[in-house]
């Protein structure tokens, strides 16, 4: 009988050693190795984290002044009209020149389109090369009145844009038809853009916007853009807006409803609402003490409460943000703590779920021995 006792408690160690586990308990969570921060979740931390990583607005980098008076660039093709008081032979004697009909007194005259060339220039009889590339179409005109000034009579210039090659918005990525959007003396604004490329592919929800404008490149969740007027930003010539499908996730692990990637909307989610998705806890097994989150935090998101504080190669800090949902407080905090892509949320077992599995591993190990003694008896 001795040796059978002996036997039981060395299946039972056996047991102990072997129990099916799907992760960590809460202390061993708890107790991480030194560098890695254990921060509780409140709403004081949540806040935090939120001002910390709050996106840039549209509105703070590019501003709602328009781009100004349009100006000329390589590649436009502009339509000069010349009037003269009469007599006015200047120009009704030359042969580049479609005169038309005389009205009134004054005699309008258009010359042939132009390009302005890859020097920036016109050029117009009797004035010689004009510049025009980066000034407006009155600066030209004036330019062009006062070289005529003295070979016509009483001259006056009026400068038309027949055509608009160098003042446009690229538009590309998630839409129905890439475009190159030209600019014209409304002001087109960031969804002038999208609408002009046929719309996105993909639901509002899901679709991120980011402009670059020069060296200067920033994104927002579209649904952003269309809720908040001040980021329907006006555009600049050469900006180039691309429209992104970029899926954001979590994964869920331990006592939840279902272990898997879930993805989530571009605004983003709340913990609360990353537990509602995985599931919830499971009330026979998790800890309601033991919901984490692991992530990869910059260096200057909070104040860490663990010196020293250990970082990756790139400057991240390892953190496992806790929460005690025994606690009903917490669950305020929960709808402020925003997730992350590529955040883990891991609940693990209550003490009780081990227990009832090593229970389980014993019994299943020592009935054999116990039925056999009792058969020998």
């Amino acid at each position: 009988m001795a040796s059978a006792s002996t036997g039981l408690a060395v299946l039972a160690l056996a047991g102990c050693a072997w129990v099916p586990a799907s992760g960590p308990t809460r202390h061993a969570v708890t107790d991480a190795p030194g560098g890695i921060q254990i921060v509780p979740i409140t709403e004081t931390v949540a806040r935090q984290l939120l001002g910390s990583r709050s996106a840039r607005l549209f509105s703070e980098g590019f501003g709602q002044l328009p781009p100004g008076n349009f100006v000329l660039g390589p590649g436009d093709t502009v339509e000069v009209g010349i009037w003269e008081a009469p007599p006015a032979t200047l120009f009704g004697a030359s042969s580049d020149i479609r005169a038309s009909a005389a009205t009134g007194g004054a005699r309008p005259t258009l010359l042939a389109e132009q390009q302005v060339d890859a020097d920036g220039r016109i050029g117009v009889p009797f004035a010689g090369p004009i510049d025009a590339a980066g000034r407006t179409l009155r600066q030209v005109e004036d330019d062009i009145v006062r070289k005529l000034a003295r070979k016509a009579n009483q001259p006056q210039v009026q400068l038309r844009l027949a055509r608009n090659a160098s003042a446009n918005v690229t538009v590309v990525g998630e839409v129905a038809n890439s475009v190159r959007m030209p600019l014209t003396p409304r002001n087109e604004r960031l969804l002038d853009a999208l609408a002009a490329a046929g719309g996105t592919r993909f639901p509002v929800s899901k679709v991120t916007v980011q402009v670059t404008r020069g060296n200067t490149v920033m994104a927002l969740p579209l649904d952003t853009v269309i809720r908040d007027p001040r980021q329907n930003v006006p555009l600049y010539a050469g900006d180039v807006v691309t429209i992104l499908n970029e899926p954001l996730n979590f994964t869920a692990l331990g006592a939840t409803g279902k272990n898997e990637e879930i993805n989530f909307e571009a605004p983003g989610i709340s913990l609360a609402q990353a537990v509602a998705r995985s599931g919830g806890i499971q009330d026979g097994r998790a800890d309601a003490q033991g919901v984490f989150i692991f992530r990869y935090e910059n260096a200057q998101a909070l104040d860490w409460p663990h010196p020293p504080v250990a970082t990756t190669a790139d400057g991240k800090v390892p953190v496992i943000y806790t929460v005690n949902l025994r606690d009903p407080s917490s669950f305020f905090a929960m709808q402020t703590f925003t997730i992350q892509h590529r955040d883990m949320l891991y609940v693990s077992n209550a003490p009780l779920a081990e227990l009832q599995k090593f229970a389980t591993v014993v019994y299943s190990l020592a009935f054999p021995v116990l039925n056999t003694i009792s058969v020998t008896k």
